[in-house]
């Protein structure tokens, strides 16, 4: 693989104009058409169409500039490297492991490569609750249409791993319906490391597809950047705070006087991914006259039920995701008791070892059998409902990001109801024990004894197992000021050259994961802002 072409270093040796790290300081000074926070799904995609418009474009990315070389499938050096907080970013409460990449690309870098338009249910409640009316299944289908096309979004036609496949066939025996999800690959090697970084550049992430396409056209790229704040005069931003940070976020040391960055743009476009977009409104003080930033961040939660299988399941090996279940979602009203959607991840070990519960001889004994693991997940679709209104961004002593978000009994109440669907799928497609992720629960060898159990265990955090690698909301679109904190075109309320072009701006969760939903609304809306500004209509190639 390492003789496999680079993209990143062949770009390089073209000239691509790159700061940070290893390569180089940014300068001190930097003036530009429109700076972009972030390179991840929102950016990345913003980042090409405005290029594309010949506008100068400066992309400030915190992470650092990894590439296929630096993929190995090593769990010790992708978690540190590639990820926020070593991939062990948490809820306030340390309740609940949340999952961001922190690199060039983003989480696009990072992900499983599962690929969900938004549902037409999550677009119609924005509509009809948040004012959105031009956000429905016909508005945004173009945008979909011309984001599949240049990212190889498409059905995988390859059988799945047996992984997935035991959720198949589980779900068949108890007449649940189950299909095949489409993912952003080309040419895949069915490796099932896509989480570390793809060592063959199949997967489609903004690392080998737009930010390439951008810097082809000149943009700039500072990486080990990161954008502290805006200074703000008269419902504008004047201009971007950054500094200078070292591989895995600590200030760097720099032999210069000024140590910060400035960089003064015409039109800001933030698309730090949500928390950390949250985060930079909340450092410069931005104008918030309804209460709305930082509110309303979502995680979809997720609740997991292992099972050890007689055959081997090697969870490790092909395609991470390539079945899921919408049947608990779509049988359950979206303003109702908690829907949720079924996924069957892979599992490596660091982050199965870390995952489940217990210690000592208990743990070991699940270590043991890893090949012949295999673990469902549920996404809550959290949002919809008085009692599941997310999570609350604020700023530490330090003014580092954190997530405020409370498990609420609504919420917990879908979890039990997830863990008791996924352990009867597993014992239907023939699981000798289940466990469900819960620090009181043990393996059960039935499926009447594993329904009793379930029922009684108290649903509380820190005892339910409870991870996220979806973050959404914070900085939401509504059709109103009060509603939200952005405007349908993606426009700040209040400072007038600001769009915000990530997963931030989602009113509420999708109810699926977010990467194509980012890919298709920013695609708009980066056209939208591309033609304000210079006149030109540009798409995606």
């Amino acid at each position: 693989m390492s003789q496999l072409p680079d993209p990143v270093r062949q770009g390089i040796q073209r000239g691509w104009r790159v700061f940070g790290g290893a390569l180089g300081l940014a300068p001190a000074n930097i003036v530009c058409d429109v700076a972009i926070i972030g390179s991840g799904a929102g950016a990345g995609i913003t980042a090409e169409l405005l290029a594309k418009a010949g506008l100068q474009v400066v992309i400030i990315e915190e992470g650092p500039l990894k590439s296929s070389r630096d993929f190995n499938q090593k769990e010790s050096e992708a978690y540190p490297s590639l990820y926020q907080e070593s991939a062990a970013r948490k809820t306030e409460d340390k309740a609940i492991t949340i999952l961001q990449g922190r690199c060039v690309g983003g989480s696009t870098t990072v992900n499983w490569t599962s690929s969900f338009r938004t549902p037409a249910s999550t677009l119609q409640f924005w509509q009809d609750r948040f004012g959105l009316k031009d956000y429905g299944v016909d508005a945004l289908a173009p945008y979909f249409d011309q984001a599949e096309r240049r990212l190889n979004i498409l059905p995988w036609l390859v059988a799945p791993n047996e992984n997935n496949d035991l959720l198949r066939r589980g779900a068949a025996k108890l007449g649940i319906p189950a299909a095949a999800i489409s993912r952003n690959v080309k040419g895949c090697w069915n490796l099932g490391s896509c989480g570390m970084g793809c060592p063959t550049n199949a997967k489609q992430s903004m690392l080998v597809t737009t930010i390439p396409a951008a810097l082809d056209k000149g943009a700039q790229l500072l990486t080990e950047t990161r954008a502290e704040r805006f200074e703000l005069s008269n419902g504008k931003v004047t201009a971007l705070i950054c500094r200078s940070v070292t591989s895995n976020g600590a200030l760097a040391s720099v032999n210069r006087a000024q140590s910060a960055i400035k960089i003064v743009a015409k039109h800001y476009v933030l698309a730090g991914g949500a928390i950390n977009s949250p985060a930079v409104l909340l450092r410069s003080g931005a104008p918030d006259p309804h209460g709305r930033l930082g509110e309303r961040t979502f995680l979809h939660p997720v609740v997991m039920s292992s099972a050890v299988f007689e055959q081997k399941v090697e969870a490790w090996s092909g395609a991470p995701q390539s079945i899921y279940s919408d049947h608990f979602m779509d049988t359950q009203a979206i303003d109702g008791p908690m829907g949720y959607k079924l996924e069957a991840p892979p599992l490596h070990p660091v982050i199965f070892a870390s995952t489940v519960p217990g210690m000592g001889q208990r743990q070991h004994d699940l270590l043991k059998s890893f090949p012949h693991n295999h673990t469902l997940l549920a996404l809550l679709r959290d949002g919809f409902h008085e009692q599941a209104p997310g999570g609350k961004v604020r700023l530490r002593s330090d003014d580092s990001a954190v997530l405020d978000y409370a498990l609420t009994d609504f919420v917990m109440d879908g979890g039990r109801r997830a863990l008791l669907s996924m352990m009867e799928i597993q014992f239907a497609a023939g699981a000798q024990q289940v466990l469900p992720l819960h620090e009181m629960a043990s393996p059960y060898t039935s499926w009447a004894e594993a329904r009793e159990a379930v029922n009684r265990l108290p649903m509380k955090p820190m005892l339910t197992r409870v991870v996220s690698a979806h973050v959404m909301g914070g900085c939401g679109l509504a059709g109103t000021e009060a509603q939200g904190v952005t405007r349908p075109d993606g426009v700040h309320w209040q400072l007038e050259n600001l769009s915000i072009h990530d997963g931030s701006i989602f009113p509420t969760s999708i109810g699926a994961n977010p990467q194509l939903s980012v890919y298709g609304t920013v695609n708009r809306l980066a056209q939208g802002l591309a033609k304000r500004l210079t006149g030109q209509d540009v798409k995606l190639a």
